[in-house]
């Protein structure tokens, strides 16, 4: 999720034991022609265990050289991106509106898969819109070319994140190829998991949304789900050490004027969690101080374990 799934979050949905993560998407010209706050954005932890280097773009070229200049740089796995639904990134004829043209498609993905031997994963939705749903025909040519695992959000890109995600149209998709298929969309908590693997059949589900104010989660629900170690869970004094050395990390990371403003974000969704009063919430997301930001969390997030489970 671009602006929200950086390094420093990416680290610590690790460090609580996510089998995968996925780097913001990486523009892949761009990367290439390194435009000014690409590649700090592109800090993507290429060489870190269980993380996917995701490249969205409409050039084969450009595509296959970030693919290569990535994959040098340590990547285990490379993700296509072909599911994003901003307009900013369809109005390119990248991300979902690729979905439109399924051969251009096909030759983005030949060229990555071409030039790299990690392996190439891709992320997709269930079409453009009602009267193109062709995330199966995709899936199982994108699998003839080499794919090795599909991420299918169950929603198409013109319904962008409105509605519920259609978890049974998924198996069409689950259906059509032999590869792991990993079901994404509106999945916050066991129970959402557990009812999106059951209608689409999918291998795995994909966490998104549903982890901001909770970087555990992952780990909690594969735990609950039997594929892991339960993580501890932080409440009271544990809690706001945790987002305090989030917040650290992310000063480190940006800056401490960028990163205040960056972080700021994510501190409101640890506060929402947490049910931190408005009147501290305010304090905390309006200081420009960033030694008094440490201070306030401290008492903001001492909070009990059933506000934040």
């Amino acid at each position: 999720m671009a602006g929200i799934t950086d390094r420093p979050f990416r680290d610590l949905v690790m460090r609580f034991g996510a089998g995968l993560v996925v780097s913001e998407m990486v523009a892949s010209q761009e990367m290439v022609q390194a435009k000014p706050g690409v590649r700090e954005r592109a800090e993507i932890g290429a060489d870190v265990e269980n993380t996917a280097v995701q490249l969205a773009g409409r050039d084969a070229a450009w595509m296959a050289e970030a693919a290569r200049q990535v994959a040098d740089r340590g990547a285990r796995i490379i993700d296509i991106n072909m599911g994003c639904p901003a307009k900013k990134v369809t109005s390119g004829y990248s991300g979902s509106a690729l979905m439109k043209t399924p051969d251009h498609a096909l030759s983005l993905i030949e060229a990555v898969v071409g030039a790299v031997d990690i392996p190439v994963t891709l992320k997709t939705r269930l079409g453009w819109d009602d009267q193109l749903l062709n995330a199966p025909e995709i899936a199982s040519r994108a699998e003839a070319a080499g794919v090795r695992m599909i991420t299918i959000h169950g929603r198409t890109r013109c319904q962008f994140y409105k509605g519920h995600a259609d978890w049974q149209a998924i198996s069409a998709v689950k259906q059509a190829v032999a590869i792991p298929v990993v079901a994404n969309g509106d999945i916050v908590d066991l129970a959402s998991a557990r009812i999106a693997l059951k209608c689409s059949g999918a291998d795995g589900v994909m966490v998104g949304r549903g982890a901001q104010g909770r970087p555990w989660l992952l780990a909690e629900i594969a735990a609950s789900l039997g594929s892991s170690a339960y993580p501890d869970i932080p409440i009271g004094q544990a809690l706001g050490d945790m987002v305090c050395a989030h917040y650290e990390a992310m000063l480190g990371f940006y800056g401490s004027e960028l990163g205040l403003r960056v972080a700021r974000k994510h501190l409101g969704w640890y506060m929402d969690r947490a049910g931190t009063s408005a009147a501290q919430r305010r304090q905390v997301l309006t200081s420009r101080d960033s030694d008094e930001v440490l201070h306030l969390l401290a008492s903001a997030l001492d909070v009990s374990g059933e506000q934040v489970a």
